[in-house]
């Protein structure tokens, strides 16, 4: 596409935003819609890659628009921030919070995960620092092959993701995407005081992660890469891919649920 007809869009999309964030236009804010459109078929399709086949990728699609409109709705053009990156996380929390409404996860993959969340908070609070596969299976009672299966199984129905997990330590029980770290339009001081220390909990959280537990978050929630790109960067499999992504989620569950630690002296 030439630069002239590339710019020529940008402007359009930003006149788009000024119409409807200055003069609350319903005209514009369909248009918005529409423009940004492909964007849920984008995430849905990703989203789908982790689920049963009888989950319909067009049922994801419609939930995801609910997320869009929430993103524009929400989304403040002059921060400096870019939307793709905001609503791409809000199209994602939508699907999720509805698949989660729906209760498709098998009870039997809910217990296991919670098992597991468990164990990892108590060996993280116990061991202060992240448990190895092998710590976390001896907790379990199970061996090492017996975990990874039963990470497999977890990472294969989609039940965790980093969306889900923001609110995890939270007394309100305020409910985040990724997408609430990088913008929010609110104005409420209190509202962004406990967004900015979100921001720096999980940002803390995840430094603190091994190497390429962490490298695969960042590729995945925050380069935008598939599970099957990061896969070739670390030169493993997408299963086993979406392995690490699930232990990852696991660890971050629970270092953000652990009790405070004491200062050291």
């Amino acid at each position: 596409m030439p630069d002239e007809t590339i710019d020529e869009a940008a402007a359009l999309v930003a006149d788009l935003w000024q119409q409807y964030k200055t003069d609350s236009a319903p005209d514009a804010r369909e248009r918005l819609i529409l423009h940004y459109s492909p964007l849920v078929k984008f995430v849905a399709g990703r989203v789908a890659a982790g689920l049963p086949q009888n989950i319909e990728q067009a049922d994801l699609v419609s939930y995801g628009i609910f997320g869009l409109i929430d993103a524009i709705d929400k989304f403040d053009p002059e921060r400096g921030f870019k939307f793709e990156t905001y609503a791409i996380s809000r199209i994602k929390g939508a699907i999720i919070d509805e698949l989660r409404s729906i209760d498709w996860v098998p009870r039997s993959v809910r217990s296991k995960a919670r098992a597991i969340e468990r164990a990892y908070s108590k060996l993280e609070n116990e061991l202060r620092r992240t448990p190895d596969d092998n710590e976390v299976a001896s907790e379990l009672g199970l061996s090492e092959s017996e975990f990874a299966q039963t990470l497999s199984q977890i990472s294969f129905v989609g039940l965790v993701a980093l969306d889900e997990l923001l609110s995890a330590g939270s007394e309100r029980g305020n409910s985040g995407t990724v997408g609430d770290t990088i913008a929010d339009s609110a104005h409420d001081p209190v509202q962004a005081f406990e967004l900015d220390e979100m921001k720096h909990v999980l940002a803390d959280a995840i430094n603190r992660m091994p190497d390429r537990e962490r490298l695969v978050l960042t590729l995945y929630y925050y380069e935008g890469l598939t599970l099957s790109e990061i896969g070739q960067v670390l030169g493993v499999t997408e299963s086993r891919v979406c392995q690490i992504h699930t232990k990852a989620i696991f660890q971050l569950r629970g270092r953000l649920s652990e009790p405070e630690r004491p200062a050291v002296r």
